[in-house]
């Protein structure tokens, strides 16, 4: 009498994150998560910061989107810095799809690292409202751990290792003519004493972004560590596969959907 193969058990269910578990009890609050902090309304998120990702007003300022002085003009009147983007909304200096955009950017590139691996556990203050937040947008919590995942997942498939995130980066002598305008803006402020989050307050970009240019340039021998030598010869240090690697490519593109997304929903408006 044959029997039946044992059925290999089941792999145990995913537990659920903080973040999700807020969401469904759609709570309101502020959790905080080792280096950044989210705020939630109804289980929503309303809005992200951490010390890593430079915010909004950098973004829009120091990336040269809005002047300093309009911005400014425009926080003297909201008297909110959340109520900034609406304000240069109505003087038509931002489109609502570019507030929309630049909202979620931001709010994506401090979520990412604050939702990112750490030890120790989380903290949520619950019934706490940033001053602000009842006019802001929100998005699912689950959007936001879906983007943070494929963030984590792009960056880990880069070579070197998350070490070069947060250390000071230099810029290798051998360095020369041929990097494009954006690989080069990182290169020039790659001196030894910069961090990748300080080059990207430094520029006005999002965080996220740059981590991945700094890796991209790891990878193509243009920089290192400042603790590190730079090699004698030609061949990058510490390449896994002891070759040359590829020159560094384009930076990624946007995330056409999400876009699509929002402009749906700003069509969508009434």
């Amino acid at each position: 009498m044959s029997t039946a193969p044992p059925v290999a058990p089941a792999p145990p269910a995913r537990r659920p994150s903080m973040l999700s578990r807020l969401a469904e009890a759609h709570a309101t609050g502020a959790l905080q998560c080792g280096p950044g902090t989210l705020y939630l309304v109804s289980g929503r998120v309303v809005h992200a910061e951490s010390p890593a990702s430079p915010g909004l007003e950098v973004l829009l300022t120091t990336g040269r989107r809005v002047p300093r002085a309009v911005w400014d003009e425009a926080l003297e009147r909201a008297g909110i810095p959340d109520h900034v983007p609406c304000r240069l909304v109505k003087e038509g200096l931002l489109s609502p799809g570019q507030a929309e955009v630049w909202w979620l950017t931001a709010l994506f590139d401090a979520a990412f690292f604050a939702l990112a691996p750490r030890s120790g556990p989380s903290r949520f203050q619950h019934g706490f409202v940033r001053e602000g937040g009842g006019r802001q947008r929100s998005v699912a919590a689950d959007r936001v751990l879906r983007e943070t995942r494929r963030r984590r997942r792009l960056l880990d498939g880069r070579w070197p290792g998350p070490e070069i995130d947060t250390a000071p980066v230099l810029r290798r002598p051998a360095a020369g003519p041929g990097v494009p305008v954006r690989l080069a803006a990182v290169l020039a402020l790659a001196d030894g004493t910069r961090t990748p989050a300080a080059i990207a307050r430094e520029l006005g970009r999002p965080a996220f972004h740059v981590l991945l240019e700094v890796r991209r340039l790891a990878v193509a021998g243009l920089l290192v560590l400042r603790s590190c030598d730079p090699p004698s010869d030609d061949r990058p240090s510490g390449h896994p596969d002891g070759g040359r690697p590829p020159a560094p490519g384009p930076p990624d593109p946007p995330d056409v959907a999400l876009l699509r997304r929002v402009r749906d929903a700003l069509e969508a408006r009434p």
